[in-house]
């Protein structure tokens, strides 16, 4: 029997990029996405392609689909999970989908496309994504898809319909059990990501996603009301000043130090 795992992946501005290259656009409220600087695929998303694939490696007959959410996505970003040995990639993306940061929106858009998938036996995401660091939608797409769902694992295993998880605690990690279909989601302990060999990139170069839109999705009355709205977006701006301290003596510093502070009342 196939055993088909899915991974929820997410295109981000690569959050390696120098800083002075981050701007907000005031007006669109939305992070401007620099032109020279290529998206990547989420980090911990590319932990949870990386646990699909030790799987198949140990388990024959196992497909694994990658399903991703969002607009304007850069193919040649996208397939990367591909390149590394996914099966199949499924691409949910519709110019409504823009900016949409509400995680419970973006949850059920998933969660209609997994069902048009169905059936899976397990779904892995990764336990955040490194643009808004919500940590929310894997929960939400469990509680639509009426998973059983294990957060923060740093190993995935399957066997007897049943996934067992090293699931990480602050003093260490504990085993958790669930019954399949379920939701892991993997953190960054799972360990490195495999590197995509030149077989599997000129694989995926061949290989053409599956694209479905609002259409296809029957998405229109979950987009058009987002429970959580962005009212506004920007960098922060610093303020900071530094006064050097001057006197004769280290004493004299110290005492000059303290009138200014008592000045200031802060002491």
């Amino acid at each position: 029997m196939t055993l088909h795992i899915v991974v929820t992946a997410k295109q981000v501005i690569d959050p390696e990029m120098p800083q002075s290259a981050f701007q907000v656009d005031s007006e669109q409220k939305a992070v401007v996405t620099p032109t020279n600087i290529p998206p990547v695929v989420n980090g911990f998303d590319e932990n949870a392609v990386e646990a699909a694939l030790r799987i198949k490696d140990k388990t024959s007959d196992t497909i694994v689909t990658v399903v991703a959410m969002g607009h304007n996505f850069s193919l040649d970003v996208m397939k990367k999970p591909l390149s590394m040995g996914a099966d199949q990639l499924i691409l949910l993306q519709d110019a409504s989908f823009q900016n949409t940061i509400d995680s419970f929106t973006i949850a059920m858009i998933l969660a209609t496309g997994i069902k048009k998938l169905d059936p899976f036996d397990l779904i892995i995401c990764g336990r955040q994504a490194s643009d808004w660091d919500n940590a929310q939608v894997p929960l939400f797409l469990a509680e639509a898809l009426d998973l059983p769902c294990i957060t923060i694992g740093k190993d995935v295993a399957i066997g007897n319909d049943k996934v067992t998880v090293q699931r990480l605690i602050p003093d260490g990690y504990e085993m958790v059990e669930a019954s399949l279909p379920a939701l892991v989601t993997v953190s960054n302990e799972l360990g490195q990501p495999r590197y995509p060999t030149l077989r599997g990139i000129m694989g995926a170069s061949r290989k053409t996603p599956t694209v479905w839109d609002a259409t296809d999705l029957d998405m229109g009355s979950t987009i058009s009301a987002p429970l959580l709205s962005l009212k506004d977006l920007f960098i922060p701006s610093r303020d900071q000043q530094c006064e050097l301290i001057d006197g004769e003596t280290d004493e004299d510093k110290g005492r000059q130090l303290a009138l200014k502070l008592r000045e200031a009342k802060l002491i």
